[in-house]
């Protein structure tokens, strides 16, 4: 099964709520504005579907395809 974490940027309005729940998989990008995805392509966990469901933007959107 492939699994992708999405991080609309455009969207984010770099709270930073995903980066304190998971720094392993999102960091804030070189400005410090707006978060960004480190590892697109990692395993989707607890961890990171809380951290998209406390997204106060909710712009982080995770998928899981049967290949």
């Amino acid at each position: 099964m492939k699994e992708t974490i999405f991080l609309d940027t455009y969207e984010c309005n770099g709270c930073g709520s995903c980066v304190e729940i998971c720094p392993d998989i999102f960091r804030m990008d070189g400005t410090g504005e707006k978060a960004e995805v480190i590892h697109p392509d990692a395993e989707i966990t607890a961890r990171i579907e809380e951290a998209a469901v406390y997204c106060a933007a909710k712009c982080i959107s995770l998928t899981r395809e049967s290949t």
